[in-house]
Parts: structure tokens; sequence; C-alpha cells
């Protein structure tokens, strides 16, 4: 088996398999910043990736696939329920995200994520060459880092967590948190969205394990005595912004876009929500207030209509049933309250659509709407903005998203004060247009400097330090009191007042 410098460990391998035209599965490359941004890098680098292929049971061996060597995990039907749709997706996801719901902890779901997360680590061990560089990707793969340190303590190990990662209080709640921790601080370089997500994980760091944290990183005491410092800092991910321009720019999307607005009856004002059906992406608050400005009268269904695409996700799990029941509940009362025969008030559409629909749709919309509740970035905010090629349009976003740190001229909102959200909405429709091209104009610049590009060769070249000062760390560093990434000295709380599991 061939041995990869760079190798990147994700829940899913870059590809998907279909169905090509003479009847036979194919493989196609997925769509996503992530596959786009490590792309040249991997066929540069004569990269591997690890990932499971997408398919339970799909036992394959591994292969090459457009300059880049895949290596395919195997899941089993049950893996997929316990270790996936379990663990990650029905207890660290809602967990992580603030138990917006519930996050269930099931022992059998925690044996199974140990399981896979070791076959994982495993079979990256044998395709990573002597001294490489190894890059885990997210919340399904916490384990890896420190599994792959005991098998093979050569490598340089970097670690990126996509999704916010908990205040102290409510990571407590994790009867496995111990675990969880040391086996991220296997990498050295550990990856967040947001700095308030680095400081949450320094201060657990700090509460469960008791290492000394410093804004320089994590001092780690290993198994033979010696330390070593794992870096954990924010490095904001981004979009390929060159593409969605280039799309923007193209004569059939801005056609489609025109075609967009004709279909809906050319209302004055567009609002746009596009986002997968997730009970964190605040989707019930934006239809609430938008049927509220209605009900008011501040809107009317002739001049308005709100476009919501609510692509699907985690069919099979119980809580995201339940949410899509709630949601198109709520756009059926709403439309059967306002609608005429001549116009809708909310065009609502429960289907993923390809990037050139995506593109004519943020064309077409004049305010976008981001209510998440929590959420690690939101790069649907990242994408409208590189698309307004004409400084037009106008984000509503949520401070609560990633991406409130970078886009400072965006409108903010609480997505919980609908009152507030109301008002901001109508601010939205009724913005002129030099204040949009003020705010957009900020907005873009700050899109196009910071694309996933730069996103990417910063991280590595995080890793690429850390390799180079593996030799030079002092040992045994004493607290000088300095706290990891503008963490506030707010530990000093008492434990019991914390949540303990």
């Amino acid at each position: 088996m061939p041995q990869a410098e760079l190798v990147v460990v994700a829940n899913r391998l870059p590809v998907d398999r279909v169905e090509g035209a003479t009847g036979d599965d194919v493989w196609r490359r997925s769509p996503g910043g992530l596959v786009t941004a490590l792309e040249p890098l991997m066929r540069r680098e004569d990269g591997a990736w690890v990932g499971w292929p997408g398919q339970a049971g799909l036992d394959i061996e591994p292969f090459d696939f457009e300059g880049t060597h895949l290596v395919p995990v195997p899941l089993s039907e049950e893996e997929v329920q316990l270790y996936y749709e379990g663990f990650s997706n029905d207890t660290i996801w809602p967990l992580y995200h603030d138990v917006i719901a519930e996050p269930r902890y099931r022992r059998v779901w925690w044996d199974a994520y140990v399981k896979v997360n070791r076959r994982f680590a495993e079979a990256t061990a044998s395709v990573t060459a002597e001294g490489g560089t190894v890059w885990v990707q997210d919340y399904q793969l916490q384990l890896v880092p420190r599994m792959l340190r005991d098998l093979r303590p050569d490598l340089t190990i970097g670690y990126f967590h996509h999704i916010p990662f908990p205040a102290y209080g409510l990571f407590s709640q994790l009867p496995w948190r111990r675990q969880v921790l040391e086996g991220l601080l296997g990498a050295d370089v550990v990856g967040f969205q947001r700095v308030a997500d680095a400081g949450n994980f320094a201060r657990a760091i700090r509460r469960q394990l008791r290492y000394v944290t410093k804004a320089s990183g994590i001092t780690v005491p290993e198994r033979d005595g010696e330390t070593r410092n794992v870096l954990a800092k924010a490095f904001p991910i981004s979009i390929d912004t060159a593409s969605y321009v280039e799309l923007a720019q193209r004569a059939d999307v801005r056609a489609r876009a025109a075609e967009i607005r004709e279909s809906l009856g050319n209302p004055s004002k567009i609002l746009l929500g596009v986002d997968r059906l997730d009970y964190t992406k605040g989707i019930r608050h934006r239809l609430k207030a938008f049927g509220e400005l209605l009900e008011d009268g501040r809107l009317s269904v002739e001049d308005v209509t709100l476009v919501q695409v609510a692509s699907p996700s985690r069919e099979r799990v119980e809580a995201y049933v339940q949410l899509r029941d709630e949601i198109e509940l709520m756009v059926s009362r709403i439309g059967g309250d306002r609608d005429t025969m001549d116009h809708t008030a909310i065009r609502y559409l429960h289907q993923g659509y390809p990037r050139e629909e995506m593109v004519a749709l943020f064309l077409a919309a004049d305010v976008m709407l981001v209510t998440a509740l929590r959420d690690g970035m939101n790069l649907v905010a990242k994408e409208y903005v590189a698309t307004r090629t004409d400084n037009r349009g106008v984000l509503i976003l949520s401070e609560f998203a990633g991406a409130a740190d970078e886009l400072g001229t965006a409108l903010r909102i609480n997505p919980h004060d609908i009152d507030a959200l109301k008002d901001t909405i109508v601010r939205a429709v009724e913005m002129p247009p030099a204040e949009q091209g003020r705010r957009m104009r900020a907005m873009r610049r700050k899109v196009i400097e910071n694309d996933v590009h730069a996103w990417s060769s910063s991280f590595l070249d995080a890793l690429a330090n850390a390799r180079a000062h593996k030799d030079d760390e002092p040992d045994g560093e004493e607290p000088d009191g300095e706290k990891l990434d503008g963490e506030q000295a707010a530990d000093e709380e008492s434990e019991s007042g914390e949540g303990s599991a």
C-alpha cells in the first residue's frame, strides 16, 4: 500500500458513489468547501484521504481518484446507527450546540464510537509515511488524534473542529468528557471556528485534566514523563470565493436569477433562507417573525416573498423527523392565512440544489436570513456575500453563528428576540441602496481576502511549525496566569456551579 506524506481523515470520503450513464456505479467528487480547498494540495503532495464511502456494508479496497489516494473505512449498518446517527448526531451534535435539543447518553453508542474511531486511526496509521502529517476533521473523530499518536508517535497530527465547542457547564454533562479531551489532545494543533470555542476548550482542559494552558498552547504530560505543547486556537473556515464570483458573473446563472424572480410573481423584495433542515438553524424563529410581520400588516404578501430552502438532513433521527413536521405545519398555516390566488407568502423547498441554482437564488434574493441558534461558522452567509458582485443585498446574521465574528457590517440579530428580528427584517427590506453597498463592500473584502485556501494554508502552516519545533519544547513549564486565546479568568468559579456529570 502506498505511503502518503499528507493524509486527511474525515467521516466521509471526498467522493459519492452514483449511477453512471451505463447503469454502473461510478465515483463523483463531492461538493463542498473542504474538498475544494484540499484538492490541489492533495494532488501536489500525493496525499491520501481516509473516510467512510457513504454506504453501509460497502467494503472496498483503496483506490485512486483524480490524483488522490482514497482509503475507504467500512461501516456496518449497525455501526452507522450507533456511531454516526447515535453518538455523533444524537449525543455530540445537540450537546455541542447548546442543548437546543436534548442529547442522549447511551453506553452502546459510546462503545461503537470508540470502535469506529480506532478503525479510522488504524487505517490512517497504515497509509501515512514516516514523519508524515495527518489532518483529522470534525466531531465524529475526536478520539482519533490520541489513538493515532499511540500507534505512530512519529507523525505530526492536526485536528479541526467544524462545529461549536460548548461552555464547560454543558460539556461537563458528557459522561466520557475526559476521554474526549484526551483524544483531542493527541493532536499537535487543535483548530476551532471561533476564539470563544478555543477558550471553552481550554477551560475544559483546566477543569477536567488540570493541565497548564497559556496563550502559546497547552502543556500535555506524556506517559514517558516528558511534556509536549499543543496549540489550540481559532482558524475560521471559509469558502472557495473565486468559484462563487465566477458563477455569479455567468450569463446563464444571471438569467436563471431573473427567471426565479418572475416565477415568484416579481415581488418587490425576496427574502431567502438556505439551511439544512436542522434544529440549530433557527428556521422556526424566522418563520414566526415573518408570519407576524404579515399579520401585523408591516409586510404584505403582494410585495414580499420568503423562499426557504431546507435540504433534507438525518432523516432517520427522531428529532429531525419532528422538526420537519413542525416547520411544514408552520409554513402551511402562514400560507393558509396569508396567500392569495396570485401571491404565495412562503415558497418552501425541502430539496437540495446544485451550486449553480443556489447562486441564482442568492442573486435573486434581496435579503438573506441567517438566524442560526448556534452555528460553528455558517458558510451560506459567506456564499451570499461572495455572489453579490453588484454590492447589493442585505445579510441578516445571527450573533450565534461564527460568521458574525468576521462579517461585522451584516445586520446582527439575536434570533430568540422575535420583536427585534421583525424590526431588522423591515429595516433590511427598506434599506437604501447606498447603505446596502457600504455594508456589502466591507463584507466582500473580508470574504475575498480570507477564502478557504487561506484557511487551509494557515492551518497547515501551524502544523508545519509544530513539526519544526517538536524537539525544541521545554519540559514542565509552570503556570504564568495567561489564558489561552483570550479566555477570561471566569474558571475561578466553584466546580459545583458548573454541572458535574
